[in-house]
């Protein structure tokens, strides 16, 4: 595990945690893209065991909070992140434990335990993603869904110019690259949308189902688009992937 990539992104979570406060929580799954509502990936959640990897502020625990899950559990490697999370679980009804940890480490979360677990665009600050998905498997009861959004992995690799959309990356180029647009030091990774399949597939996961469409009505565009995620370049490609996986 590349712990240095670790400790970078740690530190810049720590100083920009703020500006992402709420931001595409659940019912959520990230901007321009369908809902839970839409969906229904996570069914009645009424008395399961549930954890979310990348827990960020809490409020997609908070949802599930509503909805009435038996237990709730979050780990994020974010120490402001965390804080934030616990302020605002404090007056949750449902059983509620948070973690400070990388999702490439279990920091004592129990296994074979989980009906569900899920990441809302977290998954793909992993420095190791196979390490990632077999932590997520070993949580998971077995028949336990994983359900996981992310950033679509063609979406990076345009650019648009008004209406003029561009490839500027290949595809194919997987791996950590550096993300520039916070000011603040951090390593992303990218991978092909096989490479996800593929991941789940080799650490005991069946395929249920996945999701690229984009919801571009008036209310979506004006909800969710910025200078990154917008319309121009999203009526082309999708700019979330969602894929909900099950436990062998």
């Amino acid at each position: 595990m590349a712990m240095n990539t670790l400790n970078v992104n740690k530190q810049s979570w720590d100083e920009v945690a703020h500006r992402f406060y709420g931001r595409n929580p659940l019912p959520e799954y990230g901007p321009l893209a369908p809902n839970e509502e839409d969906l229904n990936l996570f069914g009645d959640v009424k008395g399961l065991k549930i954890l979310e990897i990348g827990c960020g502020s809490g409020h997609s625990l908070n949802y599930l909070d509503s909805k009435n899950a038996r237990e709730l559990w979050g780990l994020d490697f974010s120490k402001t992140q965390i804080g934030a999370a616990k302020e605002l679980l404090e007056k949750a009804k449902t059983p509620i434990k948070l973690f400070e940890s990388p999702m490439e480490e279990n920091p004592g979360i129990p296994i074979d335990c989980f009906d569900i677990v899920f990441s809302i665009y977290a998954l793909g600050w992993t420095a190791d993603l196979n390490r990632t998905v077999r932590n997520v498997h070993s949580y998971l009861k077995q028949g336990g869904v994983f359900i996981f959004s992310w950033e679509h992995p063609l979406y990076n690799r345009v650019k648009n110019d008004g209406d003029i959309v561009m490839i500027t990356k290949s595809y194919h180029e997987e791996g950590p690259y550096d993300h520039e647009a916070w000011g603040h030091p951090a390593i992303m990774q990218q991978f092909r949308l096989s490479t996800y399949i593929n991941t789940l597939i080799e650490n005991g996961f069946t395929i249920e189902k996945v999701v690229e469409d984009a919801c571009l009505s008036e209310a979506d565009i004006e909800r969710h688009s910025n200078s990154w995620y917008c319309y121009e370049k999203a009526q082309y490609l999708p700019t979330t992937l969602i894929i909900k996986a099950r436990k062998l």
